[in-house]
């Protein structure tokens, strides 16, 4: 078993799968012979050629209005968007056409596409690169929502995108491209969409996060442990859309505590969503006010003030004693 990074993982999937099937074809901004500018793609044009694996021009809507056109009519179109902050001008054919299409055409047509975005910040990058916009499309119905945090799951979710019939939004937390390496099989495999994973089992609270803060709430459990004495479990949803609600409920109640880890703004964020969820679910497990541990209701800033924007586990530390102390 080879010991890979995120994106090692995510090229490896990309190219076992356009093995395994002719069908699936990359496009994107400098996919092709330059592999990206993350280098997710590096290599692949030069092993499948310039007809599966295209270098568009930088226009988002196009990227994902041709992709679409490609999955109606048999193809499985693997979209990248370059950076987080560029979707918005493809929001209108995601939202209008690729999660309705099913839906519209009575079954007649799908869209199976996998729209890969490097996605949150860390990396002290210009405006719009470094946003965390996963609510948006957790809201629209036919859109499956994928956010891994480690290589191992990078790879095998991001298999199951693509072999699922339906469109498939695949954020990868740019910040933890390189950060470690992890065991990970060589040969195919998948991991299934719509489950979540434990990766620390605890007792006292559950602390819920996604993508690149899993290990900000590892690193924050660790201190809580090691300070204070508490056992937290890290539950890392994985997938947002469909929801693994079972999984919280259960992880709620057994801990009777809960702090959510994002990101992305604080106002209508997807921790809102989980904290209505336990309400409605396990309220009278609750032995404290669901905690949100968040970004700030502005917009990402830039360089210095990236790091006091993104939650950190001393942040976190301090909402688990907020749950804890109540």
């Amino acid at each position: 078993m080879a010991r890979r990074t995120l994106i090692q993982a995510i090229n490896e999937a990309l190219r076992q799968e356009m093995r395994r099937d002719d069908r699936i074809v990359l496009l994107g901004e400098d996919v092709g012979r330059v592999g990206g500018v993350f280098r997710a793609t590096e290599g692949l044009q030069q092993e499948f050629g310039p007809d599966r694996v295209i270098d568009t021009p930088l226009a988002e809507s196009a990227i994902i209005g041709a992709a679409l056109g490609m999955a109606v009519y048999g193809l499985i179109p693997v979209p990248e968007i370059q950076f987080d902050g560029f979707l918005p001008p493809a929001f209108d054919h995601i939202i209008s056409h690729v999660a309705r299409i099913r839906n519209r055409s009575r079954g007649r047509f799908t869209a199976p596409m996998v729209i890969r975005v490097p996605h949150g910040g860390g990396i002290r990058a210009l405006e719009h690169h470094s946003e965390a916009p996963e609510t948006f499309y957790t809201h629209i119905p036919g859109i499956k929502v994928v956010i891994p945090a480690t290589a191992y799951d990078a790879k095998g979710l991001l298999i199951s995108a693509i072999r699922d019939p339906d469109p498939v939004i695949f954020f990868e937390p740019k910040r933890i491209y390189r950060a470690f390496r992890e065991e990970v099989p060589e040969e195919p495999y998948t991991v299934p969409l719509g489950k979540a994973r434990v990766a620390r089992e605890g007792n006292d609270v559950t602390l819920i996060a996604w993508g690149a803060m899993v290990h900000v709430a590892l690193a924050a459990a660790e201190k809580a442990a090691a300070e204070h004495g508490w056992s937290c479990e890290v539950l890392d949803l994985r997938t947002l859309s469909p929801l693994d609600i079972d999984a919280i409920i259960a992880s709620v109640q057994k801990t009777g505590r809960c702090v959510v880890v994002h990101e992305a703004p604080r106002q209508s964020g997807f921790g809102g969503e989980i904290a209505a969820l336990i309400g409605e679910r396990a309220l009278l497990y609750l032995e404290a006010p669901v905690v949100r541990v968040t970004g700030f209701d502005t917009a990402m800033p830039y360089f210095t003030l990236e790091d006091y924007y993104l939650p950190s586990p001393e942040r976190v530390l301090k909402g688990i004693a907020q749950v804890m102390n109540f």
